[in-house]
């Protein structure tokens, strides 16, 4: 959506009705990603792609019967059509594709969330694809940081539900396709709702270029961030020791940190991670690191001995108690981590915990709710299944 959204949006502010086909959830070699979307607008002008080329005679097709009939549609592309040379895909991949009509009266909202992309605000939108009663269909709700929902989907529970999911759908930047039960079940199928989540991938920047950088550089490409791993030493800093990370970087650490704050890349949901445990290269960092106005998470790698040893530094170069007692050091939850990849593992758990203000006790040990909200900032636990799958981390304990 992001790319057609300037055509969509001067349509939108003319009066006309647009017919929008959006991949919803894609299998196998599909060639374009959840959240492409295509337009068809007055004169049947068309604007974007679904599929590169396979399918758009179809979508376009069905995107001026919606916007005719005001009935959004729900279809399914891939090899094993029938006709699939007309209207499947040739890479034989699948997708789902959502065809709906905006315009002034069916999506009053869109200018506000043009607003909030065009100025960089996180906003996600949930719509119902799929449900068992059609008059479900097609409905919305806004979901922003920090504040309550824009509109329903039918009930409060669904709302609920979603509204989770959606948050953290959103911390990630990904768009996705979530299930649920008729009502919002989490444990039950039936309902479908697409988010839209117009937020960049949160980052991960990982400082020291050794063996634990690059499974913690894994770990962090699974769940979803942008990572970028930093090393004054180009002889370590390579791309062939590192192929999970999205970048390399050559440069002294705390430099680089510096650049980035006042480039503006630096926010609330940025990881940082020193995992260097050298002096010269820890300290002027973490003097950079920990004075951030906006950082989600601020680890550093080392013994106790180390750590004494680091934050005696800090205290000298003027480091005050209140700012150190941001840093997580030594990094990690206390697993019983030996390997690289189980170390890597101890410090997602902490950054997912510190994010969405988790214990970091077994679930099996708590009562109540396991998504909730609470803390400051901190509107759901793990409610993405990647989170999940790192609060699972406890059954690297020995």
């Amino acid at each position: 959506m992001r790319e057609v959204l300037p055509e969509l949006m001067q349509w939108w502010e003319q009066g006309h009705s647009v017919g929008v086909g959006t991949v919803v959830a894609t299998f196998r070699s599909a060639p374009r990603p959840p959240g492409a979307s295509m337009l068809v607008g007055p004169e049947g002008t068309a604007v974007g792609s679904v599929s590169g080329g396979c399918v758009e005679g179809a979508v376009y097709e069905s995107a001026q019967e919606v916007v005719e009939s005001g009935r959004p549609q729900f279809h399914r592309y891939g090899i094993s059509d029938d006709d699939a040379m007309s209207v499947g895909l040739t890479c034989g991949g699948i997708l789902d594709v959502w065809v709906e009509v905006m315009d002034r009266e069916t999506f009053p909202e869109l200018g506000e969330i043009a607003a909030d992309v065009e100025a960089g605000r996180p906003v996600a939108v949930a719509t119902v694809i799929e449900h068992p009663d059609e008059a479900w269909l097609g409905r919305r709700m806004l979901v922003r940081p920090d504040q309550e929902p824009t509109g329903t989907l039918g009930s409060a529970r669904v709302d609920a539900a979603v509204r989770d999911d959606a948050l953290g759908q959103l911390a990630l930047g990904h768009n996705a396709t979530l299930g649920y039960g008729p009502d919002g079940e989490r444990r039950g199928e039936g309902m479908r709702v697409f988010v839209w989540a117009f937020a960049p991938p949160p980052r991960m920047l990982v400082f020291g270029a050794i063996d634990f950088a690059a499974a913690v550089a894994r770990v962090g490409d699974f769940l979803g961030y942008r990572v970028t791993v930093c090393d004054a030493r180009p002889v370590f800093a390579t791309r062939t020791r590192f192929p999970a990370a999205d970048e390399v970087v050559v440069d002294w650490p705390h430099r680089y940190l510096a650049a980035e704050e006042e480039a503006g890349r630096i926010d609330g949901r940025t990881v940082i991670a020193v995992l260097t445990h050298d002096p010269k290269f820890d300290v002027p960092l973490l003097e950079v690191a920990l004075r951030l106005p906006e950082v989600g998470y601020i680890g550093a790698m080392g013994s106790r001995r180390t750590h004494d040893d680091r934050e005696a530094r800090l205290r000298e170069v003027g480091v005050t108690g209140e700012e150190l007692a941001r840093l997580r050091s030594p990094i990690g939850l206390d697993l019983g981590a030996r390997t690289p990849e189980e170390t890597a593992i101890s410090i997602a758990a902490e950054f997912v915990a510190e994010r969405w203000g988790g214990s970091g006790r077994p679930l099996a040990g708590r009562a109540g709710r396991i998504h909730q909200s609470g803390g400051e900032g901190v509107v759901a636990k793990g409610v993405t299944p990647d989170a999940v799958v790192a609060s699972m981390s406890q059954i690297t304990l020995s």
